[in-house]
């Protein structure tokens, strides 16, 4: 279950101001439930939790599972949405230290020449058997051209193919769009297995497509929970959207109010990659026509040792959302200790994770005393279905925002600019 607390955001916003916004919210959850928006033509993310396909997720698992038995490394390929949403969810479900499937590493997303030549000479290296590691690699472009991703997978099918002579065609997979592209010439030619990437969806709106579900698949994680569980939130919020309603308010309306900073943070550092996620989702949607509000990230406690000062009494131009987990599955008690050297033993009988609540519960209240509105998105648990919830929550929440302000929630046309100048210095025609 998620819960979403306004309170702390609407003591900043005059009773007349939310009721306008909250019209202006109204409005704008129609224009996406009846696709009648600007963009409306990608709305594929709601089409296929309204017609859940099995086929696809049976595919995504039988593939993974095989995969899981025979590799040591899986390499993820992939840029913005083809990676950020599998990397959110991989990182909030599993341990921080080792896993029980292959280790699952990210290339394609920036043009470190270090780091992909570290990462070529890591998978040269034996496994903990002292045998040749087993590696495999899905690369995810609907173009198959986006600069970043394809010179990774240029290097790192070059390496492949000269260290699996034998069957390196079975150990590449491609998540692409449905013909054409530089991928789909590749696969005619070398039959690589193949994931389609949906028209109608866009890249930070596809963590429930192909393009996360697999990578996340071979994490060991319950896809079809993930999934599903997104299937009830859709369910849900049709017929009753009023959590999604009062969120998108506060948040237009203290954009309204000259907000222009929105703090994304969480006590609980499994979810930094979901921060990122969260942070392309709002930023890439809603940043148009001189609109909407920076989303920043932060995780806490530790980054209250950096940037809490200027949070606390720093420029008044933010907000704060704050994602907590109620529940946690697995802690440390605090043990009283002879002497009591360290002035903690008061802490004795507490778990980390009761601590790490009150931390939050402090921050919050010293944040909102320091005139930062706050909006409070808590999880029961993280597990698949909680995450599962958690996606489409956000998903449409982004929309029925970006709507209120007056925006296309889909389209990016400023990342284009930077591609033009930069393929302009590189020479490209």
């Amino acid at each position: 279950m998620i819960e979403i607390n306004t309170d702390r955001a609407k003591q900043f916003i005059a009773e007349d101001d939310f009721n306008q916004a909250y019209k202006q919210a109204e409005k704008a959850f129609k224009l996406v439930q009846q696709g009648r928006g600007e963009g409306s033509e990608w709305l594929g993310w709601r089409e296929l939790l309204a017609d859940p396909n099995d086929a696809v997720l049976e595919q995504i698992d039988s593939l993974a599972t095989a995969i899981r038995e025979k590799a040591d490394v899986f390499i993820v390929c992939g840029i913005g949405g083809s990676y950020l949403g599998a990397r959110a969810v991989i990182e909030a479900l599993s341990s921080f230290f080792g896993s029980d499937g292959p280790e699952i590493i990210f290339a394609g997303h920036q043009m470190s020449g270090k780091y992909l030549k570290d990462l070529v000479d890591y998978l040269e290296e034996p496994n903990n058997d002292d045998e040749p590691k087993s590696v495999f690699l899905n690369v995810i472009s609907k173009s198959g051209t986006t600069l970043e991703t394809a010179l990774s997978f240029r290097v790192l099918r070059k390496w492949m193919t000269k260290k699996y002579p034998g069957d390196v065609d079975d150990r590449i997979i491609c998540t692409t769009s449905e013909e054409g592209g530089a991928l789909n010439e590749l696969i005619d030619e070398h039959g690589y297995k193949k994931f389609i990437i949906p028209y109608d969806i866009g890249g930070r709106f596809s963590v429930l497509t192909p393009v996360g579900l697999f990578p996340i698949a071979v994490g060991g994680i319950d896809i079809r929970t993930l999934f599903y569980e997104a299937v009830s939130k859709y369910e849900e919020l049709e017929e009753d959207p009023g959590q999604v309603l009062e969120y998108a308010t506060a948040k237009f309306a203290l954009f309204n109010k000259g907000k222009t900073l929105d703090v994304i943070t969480t006590f609980e550092p499994q979810l930094q990659a979901l921060g990122g996620w969260l942070q392309q989702l709002l930023g890439e949607s809603e940043g148009k026509q001189g609109k909407g509000m920076f989303p920043a990230t932060a995780t806490y406690s530790t980054d209250l040792h950096s940037i809490g000062q200027f949070i606390q009494q720093g420029s008044r131009n933010m907000m704060e959302t704050f994602i907590t987990v109620k529940s946690a599955d697995k802690s440390v008690t605090i043990e009283k200790l002879p002497g009591d050297h360290d002035g903690l033993n008061y802490l004795s009988g507490l778990t980390f994770h009761e601590i790490n609540t009150q931390a939050f519960k402090g921050t919050l209240q010293a944040h909102t005393n320091g005139d930062v509105p706050s909006i409070v998105v808590s999880l029961d648990k993280l597990n698949a279905q909680h995450v599962g919830e958690f996606i489409y929550f956000y998903e449409l929440l982004t929309a029925v925002y970006c709507y209120c302000l007056g925006v296309n929630p889909f389209d990016q046309p400023g990342v284009e600019d930077y591609k033009r100048e930069m393929y302009q210095l590189l020479g490209k025609n």
